[in-house]
């Protein structure tokens, strides 16, 4: 497979994840800034700008409607849904001899259907559309894309990038201390609370929730799930490596495995917000790592005449 295509298909995988998982944190955060007159609209909003990785204006005070603007509708920002969607669907312009078509058109009509402009009644129902809007395309991809390389790029992506979406989630629980979303908000919010109850059979904890979202093997949106995952697909990738010396992404994905499993999770609860930064700077150099090793920058060369 062409370098330049394995990278596209790693990259739709990203972003419509990144799409997903950023309309779940803005759904939870935002209906807690309507629903608590306590909460510091001003701060909440710097905290989950933060999270996100963007910023803003030091001078100006921000509102629920900016953080919609930038982390939703900014075309430029590259942490907005609006971007990631638009990214996503130039990925599968450049892949597309590759994809199938249902797959194409699906992005083509997602990124034509983005508002430029969203009500303030209506955030909630539009992050409902993204949510299923990224469903669809991991549905047509699962039922129309045969299980070679192809199938593991895309899903290299998606594990990676959904592995730090749901550590960014986990670490939005502390922004605003009390007033933050309960844990069983935060495990509706990633369809996890119906499948902690079957697995807990109890009220969701912080030491239940947060080992649930963290190393729950079998659910598909936790952290370690999402990391065997990759590490699977890179083993697909490469089937000679597995048993061989491990490349450099193995053994980030395999070292921040070992800390997360073996890790008391109470020592985790209490340093949520660091141990999350850990497991967004790992996906970080994972990525790095992968793009080093399958998406190499070769520069093009440029004819400068016929020697004689």
């Amino acid at each position: 497979m062409l370098s330049r295509i394995a990278e596209a298909l790693f990259w739709i995988g990203r972003y419509v994840e990144r799409a997903d998982g950023t309309a779940r944190i803005l759904d939870v955060h935002l209906q807690l800034l309507l629903e608590d007159p306590w909460v510091d609209e001003d701060t909440a909003c710097r905290a989950l700008l933060a999270v996100m990785g963007t910023t803003a204006d030091v001078d100006a005070v921000l509102s629920r409607d900016d953080v919609v603007r930038l982390l939703a509708l900014d075309r430029d920002n590259p942490a907005s849904i609006a971007h990631s969607i638009a990214a996503a669907r130039e990925n599968a312009r450049r892949a597309r001899e590759i994809i199938s078509t249902d797959l194409w058109e699906t992005l083509n009509e997602s990124n034509a259907a983005m508002p430029r402009r969203i009500a303030s009644q209506r955030t909630h129902p539009f992050f409902r559309w993204v949510r299923d809007r990224s469903a669809l395309v991991f549905g047509v991809v699962d039922s129309s894309t045969s299980r070679d390389e192809a199938w593991h790029f895309f899903v290299l992506g998606r594990s990676i990038e959904r592995a730090d979406m749901t550590a960014r989630l986990l670490a939005t629980r502390s922004l605003t201390d009390a007033g933050g979303p309960s844990w069983t908000t935060l495990l509706r919010s990633c369809g996890a609370y119906e499948a902690h109850l079957r697995s807990h059979r109890a009220i969701p904890t912080a030491a239940s929730a947060v080992e649930f979202l963290l190393i729950g093997r079998r659910f598909p949106r936790s952290v370690l799930a999402s990391i065997l995952q990759a590490e699977e697909s890179l083993r697909g990738i490469d089937p000679a490596g597995a048993s061989g010396v491990p490349d450099p992404a193995h053994r980030v994905l395999g070292r921040l495995r070992s800390e997360l499993e073996y890790r008391p999770i109470d020592d985790t609860v209490r340093t949520l917000s660091e141990s999350m930064e850990e497991v967004q700077v790992g996906m970080s150099l994972a990525s790095d790592a992968i793009k080093e090793r399958y998406f190499p920058s070769i520069a093009m060369p440029v004819w400068i005449g016929e020697a004689l």
